[in-house]
Formats: structure tokens, sequence, C-alpha cells
């Protein structure tokens, strides 16, 4: 969501930190904005709109220390007078990601101390309660150690103050932030990809970490203020990764990506003869022999993925599986199993949500945690037991891809490791799964070849504004995930539903103007999956379907085929997800819509 960069250097950081916001753009948000100081004095510029159009009110403006915002509305609507930074007195600024639980009781307090809000941001409380700890002869370190104390909430901030020419304040409970080490020079942001071009150096800070920076050095406090340590690590993301390159997209570049990210995320397995625990961790050997079921909690597409998870882990693991949607779960009674081992998906790692139910699931007792994730140094990471990297590199169009398909070739290796240590997976069975693994990048490229057809299927939709998706069994959350990525980034109203729940309500939507996309692969269902598909042809619907080799399915009039490889089947989600992203992709083209950052969304959801 809203992201934040910050500098304190020898020389004019605003082009650090333009730079750095229009590389956190793929995060979502609807206003931006910068504060520097110079002289004694803090300058700020603020824009609703992209960072291009804060960039050119920002010729004139110069300064050896700031701080800068992509704000994402929480609290207020997007406006200039909501937009971050927000100034305490003209004399303490700070942004601010997160949200702030206990604002309104602190706000009518510093309202009563004379402090003007200016905004309906709970950020701003932030300012004007720093400033007060301030004003009372504290440092600038020791008075935002005072205002945090007094918040209750999520929050990545960074301040400075009109005075302090020199020093840069940056904190973080429950929303990343990092630190970037320079020559001379130091930075703060919320993502790696915003200080590549200046730094690949950064220090992950800890959750309580209050940060004193200047330009020559920094000191790290944990959450009881004392001066701790943290690892330097060197990124291995390099400038070059984060670029568009020759894509018109960085959604179209990260489909096409999809078979290195595959190859790169299966290596551990795909150079080995055999699956061993310890891809997973350490201690996973001995985890997984404890393990007598699996709940997998995630957001979103990763919620998706767990989904397909679940039918891969009770069919050829055959272990229990729950999955659950990860905001919801946390607010419901749930009766906690010791023996369960907790699967968290993300992306980014740092989803608030996800992160919430973790913390919960631990509370209930759950101390067996296996986190999936794109980001080897994210929150959830570092809350986990075991782990295990996707290795998918930066995914910066806020519609995922590559980290979906991922996702699921981890918990597909997840499922055998399961498998293997519980008996069930014969030595033969082992390496036929080995050589499909294997063989899964190649076969994702054949899928990708079939752009341009789908490209032109595509077409048939820019007058839709509805759309239904249908699947049997292992492929009805590929449906959801169609349907999921269509609504996202085109604007088009779509819905999934299993093939066999047609005729118990959502026939009762079909006719000709409700396009219907089918994923039909050569599988045990697919006469069931026909007899459905006969359904809306019977009603005047107009079929899409993609379709696996001997299917024999055939065009026919209203009946639109894309032909697949052939099936691969257990790993048929991953290759029948590809096509539906391009649908979903060049649907959006036609459309016209902003594919990167679709209205309203954000990448990494890191408030509640």
């Amino acid at each position: 969501m809203c992201g934040i960069v910050g500098a304190v250097s020898e020389r004019n950081v605003v082009p650090i930190l333009l730079e750095g916001l229009q590389r956190l753009e793929y995060r979502g948000y609807d206003s931006a904005g910068l504060v520097v100081g110079h002289g004694g004095q803090l300058e700020r510029v603020r824009s609703i709109g992209r960072v291009a159009d804060l960039a050119s009110k920002c010729a004139n403006t110069s300064g050896l220390i700031g701080i800068a915002h992509t704000r994402w509305a929480t609290h207020g609507v997007p406006s200039e007078r909501n937009a971050h930074p927000h100034i305490s007195k003209n004399h303490v600024a700070v942004v601010h990601n997160g949200i702030i639980e206990n604002y309104e009781i602190l706000r009518s307090r510093l309202d009563a101390e004379g402090y003007e809000f200016t905004s309906d941001t709970d950020t701003e409380v932030i300012a004007h309660l720093i400033n007060s700890h301030y004003a009372r002869g504290n440092s600038l370190l020791s008075a935002t150690q005072a205002a945090l104390a007094e918040l209750v909430g999520a929050y990545a901030i960074g301040v400075i103050a009109s005075d302090n020419p020199d020093h840069m304040i940056c904190a973080r409970r429950g929303s990343p932030l990092l630190l970037g080490i320079g020559i001379e020079e130091h930075f703060i942001a919320s993502d790696v990809s915003a200080l590549l071009p200046v730094t690949r150096r950064f220090v992950h800070l800890e959750e309580g970490d209050v940060v004193e920076i200047g330009r020559s050095g920094y000191q790290i406090y944990d959450a009881e203020s004392s001066r701790v340590e943290r690892e330097i690590q060197i990124s291995e993301l390099s400038n070059e990764s984060v670029q568009l390159g020759a894509y018109r997209h960085y959604m179209q570049k990260e489909i096409h990506e999809q078979p290195q990210a595959l190859a790169d995320t299966l290596e551990s397995v795909c150079n080995s003869q055999s699956l061993v625990p310890g891809i997973f961790g350490a201690e996973a050997a001995q985890t997984f022999a404890e393990t007598g079921s699996i709940l997998i909690l995630a957001c979103g597409t990763s919620y998706h993925a767990g989904l397909v998870a679940r039918y891969w882990l009770e069919e050829i693991a055959g272990i229990r599986c729950t999955v659950e949607v990860a905001s919801e779960y946390r607010y419901r009674v749930s009766v906690a199993e010791p023996k369960t081992l907790v699967v968290v998906v993300s992306q980014s790692g740092e989803t608030a949500d996800t992160q919430a139910a973790l913390n919960h699931a631990k509370k209930n007792g759950h101390d067996h945690t296996l986190a999936i994730c794109n980001v080897a140094e994210s929150a959830l990471v570092r809350l986990c037991k075991l782990r295990m990297l996707t290795r998918a590199g930066p995914e910066i169009g806020v519609a995922s891809t590559k980290a979906f398909t991922t996702q699921l070739a981890a918990l597909f290796m997840l499922t055998l490791v399961m498998s293997k240590q519980r008996g069930r997976l014969s030595a033969e069975q082992e390496q036929k799964h080995l050589h499909e693994l294997r063989h899964l990048p190649a076969a994702v490229q054949k899928v990708l070849d079939l752009e341009p057809q789908i490209a032109k299927l595509a077409e048939q939709f820019a007058g839709k504004h509805h759309a239904l998706f249908l699947g049997r069994g292992l492929h009805y959350p590929i449906a959801l995930e169609g349907a999921l990525k269509l609504k996202e980034i085109s604007y088009i109203h779509a819905e999934a539903y299993p093939a066999g729940e047609l005729k118990h309500g959502p026939l009762a939507l079909v006719d000709k103007d409700m396009p219907v996309i089918s994923v039909a692969p050569n599988d045990a269902l697919l006469e069931k999956l026909k007899s459905n598909l006969q359904e809306v042809r019977a009603r005047g619907g107009e079929l899409y379907v993609f379709a696996d080799a001997h299917t024999h399915i055939s065009e026919a009039d209203g009946i639109h085929i894309m032909q697949m490889p052939e099936h691969a089947g257990y790993l048929s989600p991953i290759l029948h997800t590809i096509p539906l992203q391009l649908l979903a992709y060049y649907v959006a083209l036609q459309k016209g819509t902003d594919v990167d950052k679709p209205r309203n969304l954000a990448k990494s959801v890191t408030v509640e």
C-alpha cells in the first residue's frame, strides 16, 4: 500500500525521493508528497494523482534531508490536504504507513492543547504528538519514542524537524520499513526496490525498532529503547529486474517471466534426485513428522493457491487440510489443534491480515508454522519456524501473476514432501513427479505461445460488463483466480463457480450477453464438465473454453475453443492459470484501463 522514502545526504535528496516514489507506484496510491529541510525551514510539496504530477511541482525544490510518501486513503478522502507529509506548527514533519487505532482520543487531547488539525487523517496526530514532546526540550529521538509509546495500531514512520537538518528518525511496528546504507548518506524506504539506484546495502528493521539516522551513521533502538545491532544485508535484486524493458506493462512482463520464476523456485528439487524436508528448513523433518493436519492462511490470490493445495494435500499426501481467509480467521472462535501445521502464503510477506492471523494462530498454541513467501527478509518469514521462498523476483504489477504460479509450485513441493514423509509416495512416483516439475517451465512457455490467439479472443469482451468462470475439482480455484484477475484490471464484474453449481442459481444469469469462461482439463471430471457446458449453451450463453488436447470439445456456434497442450496431471492448474492471466490482460487493454495500477487497489496490503 502506501510507500515511504527518506534520505539524509550531502547532495540534493529531491531526485532520490521522487525516483523512489516512482518505484513504489506499483503499491497503489491516490496522492503523493514530500518535505525537505533547508535553512531552518521545512518545504512541503503535495499533489493528487501520480508521482509525475508531484515531480512537476518540485522544479525549484531542494534540500539535504527529506521524507516522501505515496498515500492510499484510509482516513479521509483522497485530497491534497490529506496527503502526506503532515507538519506540526511548521516544525515537525511525518510520513506514515499503517493505521492508528486510538487517534480520535489523541486528537481530542491535542486539540485541547491548542494544536490545529488541517486534515482528516490519523497520521496528523503523530506529527502533533511528536511535536508536543519535542517542544518540552526532548531530543527528536526521545520525543518520537515518547509519542510512539502512546500509539495503538500499526505504523512505519519517517520524521524530520526544521531545526534539526542533520538527523532523521524512523520507526516501525506492524508495517514494513528498511534502512538503506550509503557512503556519507543514509535512506529509509518501505521497499528495497525504491532504493536500488542509490544502494544495495540494507538493514531490515525489526518490530518496535526506532532509528536515529545521520549522514555518517545511525543508531538502532529496540522496543525497550536499548541500543541494538541489526545485520546489514546485500540485496540480490538488480536495478534492471524492476525495469519494464521491452514490455508494454509490468503485468505482461511478469506473465512472461513465469517460466524462469518457476525454474528458480524449483531449483532446489530439480537438481536433486529425491525430495527432502530440509528444503523447508532445518526443523522441517521433525515438524512434518509431528503434523496431523494443515491450516493454510492467506488473502486474495494467495488464498486461491491455498485452495488448490487443499486438493493436492488431501489426495496425494492423505492429510486433512483447511484453508481460511486470513482476514476472517482471527475473528471467529476456532478449535486449536497443537499438531496442526499453519502455512501462511503471501507474495510480500507483509500482508497485515495474514500476519495478524498467524499471530492469532500462535497465541492459540499452534507452534508449527511455515511461510511460503517471495521476500526473504519479510515479517512473515521471520515469524515462522519454517520457510519456502518462491524466488519469483520483484512483482510490480498489482494483479499477481508469477507470485501465484510459484506459490502453487512451492505448495506442490510441500505436498510431495509430506506424502513421502507419511509413506504415501513410492520411489517410482517420486521420480515421476520430479520429472514433471523439471518439465514445468517448458510447459508454461508452450502456453505463453498462445498469446496472439488469446489477444484476438479478448476483442470479443470489449463491450461486456459481466462474466462467469467455471471450473471443477482441482480447477475450481483457478476459475476463481481467473475471475479475480478479470475484475481487478478490466473492471468487468466476474464471478466463479464450481460448474456443478450452475443449476443451483447462477444459470439464471446466463444469456447472450454473459460470456462464460471454462477451464476444461482432460481429467476425471471432464464428462461432468461437458454436461455443465451444455446447460450454458441450452440457455443461449456464449462459451469460451480453455481445453486440453483430446478433450473432444469442438468449435461451434457460441462455443469458442482455445486449444491447450497435453494434460499436465496434478500440475494442470498452473498451466491453466496462464491463459486466464493473458485473457484478463488483453481485455484490460481493450477497455483502456490502467493495467499495472488498477483503481482502488494496492499491491501490498499492510493495513487491516
